[in-house]
């Protein structure tokens, strides 16, 4: 929920432009000047500018004056900005704006391609809408389908889903059909126009009517003009801030080129190095987030993990505690790389290089979002050098390598190590955990007791080692 601050930073600058351009008041001349000065003179009714204060917004932001004025005049919208940069913003405004001229159940859907974005989605709308007494329902996966069927029992205004869940409950929800729809939204249109979820895309756009206005927002958009057609846009307006993809100037960009073994090492000396910032890590797979969040832990660093494979109420769970910033490492896979807006982020660190290189853009823009400052630092091993220079590429910069000390970085071998081996112990038992449920205490990602190994390794080997001795003895006789 922090787009709202989200023009904050910048509010010096376009305070001192308002108030030299007090006399001549302008608002519908010089859309893409500088002389805009408020979402009043994009167009935006008065309540929702209220509403817009209150949330702190004290002036558009680039994509904003972009696109709001156009999306106002009912044409549809491709909206292509950097991250951080309050694409949410210009989509919901115009859309509370239509509710408000003519209101309706079921007016707005909106696609994102992860769950957690939806919820953040969701709320920025509740946020906006509250004085109009907007509803919104979120239909993600991971939740008991029956509560959402009674939430959209109700019509909200606006639903928020992904699109497999979004489709379990067209086909099998009585009383529920999105016929009545005005607006479609697709945020973070390419990863969700893209082959993942062909089908489930497809068969949403059979079901909602054709005459209704369509928006697509992302940081990286496809060139490939049948994937857009496929949205069926009637004569998009495209509104591009930024041509080349590109990421924020205030992110300073590292990295770091070492031999895969060390990676561990490595990502410990910097935690250390930078220590009392907050991080997110991101990894390639669930199971190494895993093992890097519990190796961490082992070496007392607060780190926790955010991955597909943990239940929706741990990624919730996960998620506001790195929010609250009770945690200060987020592990996590590509499932937290887009869309989330999580303001005090300082560094991101890409334990593992990213295969496609426009996630590079997106996972980087988790940090320097709206105005701050932050640091990226991408880990380079001897296999990822092609990648690499992929990345550079793609956003026309060469990166500068993050000064390391080879030999401090070296002393901490024996202890990584060591922290490596438990951490590899935990996986196990937390495997096993899953195969045979039967101590009834659930399993624990992110409790305290995950640090119980360090006790049964170190304290007198006979009742841990029986443990482990019956473990083994368990799985043979199965």
């Amino acid at each position: 929920m922090a787009d709202e601050e989200s023009v904050k930073p910048n509010t010096d600058e376009t305070l001192e432009i308002s108030s030299s351009d007090e006399g001549s008041d302008h608002g519908d001349g010089g859309e893409n000047d500088e002389t805009v000065k408020s979402f009043k003179d994009l167009g935006v009714t008065d309540v929702l500018c209220e509403a817009c204060d209150q949330l702190g917004w004290k002036s558009p932001t680039k994509i904003q004056i972009e696109a709001i004025p156009v999306a106002l005049q009912g044409k549809d919208v491709i909206g292509l900005a950097e991250t951080g940069s309050g694409k949410t913003g210009a989509f919901a405004l115009p859309i509370l704006q239509s509710l408000l001229a003519s209101p309706q159940r079921l007016h707005t859907l909106v696609l994102t391609p992860t769950r957690e974005l939806a919820f953040q989605i969701s709320e920025q709308f509740e946020a906006l809408g509250s004085s109009i007494g907007v509803k919104c329902a979120v239909i993600v996966g991971g939740i008991d389908m029956m509560s959402q069927s009674l939430v959209l029992a109700k019509k909200p205004h606006i639903v928020i889903a992904t699109p497999g869940r979004l489709i379990d409950h067209l086909e099998n929800t009585k009383g529920f059909s999105l016929r009545a729809l005005k607006f479609l939204v697709m945020d973070e249109a390419d990863r969700i126009l893209n082959m993942d979820f062909e089908t489930e895309v497809d068969k949403i756009l059979k079901v909602i009517p054709r005459e209704r206005r369509t928006f697509l927002f992302s940081a990286t958009m496809t060139k490939k003009v049948q994937k857009l057609e496929r949205a069926a846009l009637k004569d998009p307006v495209k509104c591009a801030v930024s041509t080349k993809y590109s990421t924020v100037d205030k992110l300073q960009q590292y990295y770091i080129f070492i031999p895969s073994k060390y990676k561990d090492c490595y990502l410990v000396s910097i935690l250390n190095e930078l220590a009392g910032n907050s991080f997110i890590i991101f990894c390639s797979t669930c199971n190494t987030a895993q093992r890097v969040a519990l190796l961490l832990r082992n070496l007392g660093i607060t780190a926790i993990p955010l991955h597909g494979q943990m239940s929706q109420n741990k990624r919730l769970g996960a998620l506001n505690k790195f929010k609250s910033k009770s945690r200060s490492v987020l592990l996590a896979t590509d499932v937290a790389s887009r869309g989330l807006d999580i303001p005090h982020v300082d560094c991101v660190i890409n334990y593992d290089i990213p295969t496609h290189s426009k996630d590079y853009i997106h996972r980087v823009g988790r940090t320097a979002r709206a105005g701050r400052s932050g640091k990226s630092i991408t880990f380079v091993t001897q296999y990822d050098v092609e990648l690499f220079q992929r990345i550079e590429s793609l956003i026309g910069k060469k990166l500068p390598a993050f000064p390391t000390q080879e030999e401090e970085v070296m002393m901490l071998v024996e202890r990584v190590s060591e922290a490596q081996r438990f951490a590899k112990i935990e996986m196990k038992e937390q495997g096993d955990k899953r195969k045979r449920p039967k101590r009834g205490d659930g399993d624990d990602d992110d409790t305290e007791q995950a640090t119980g190994v360090r006790k049964k390794v170190k304290g007198g080997g006979g009742g841990g080692g029986g443990k482990k001795r019956g473990g083994g003895a368990w799985r043979g006789g199965r």
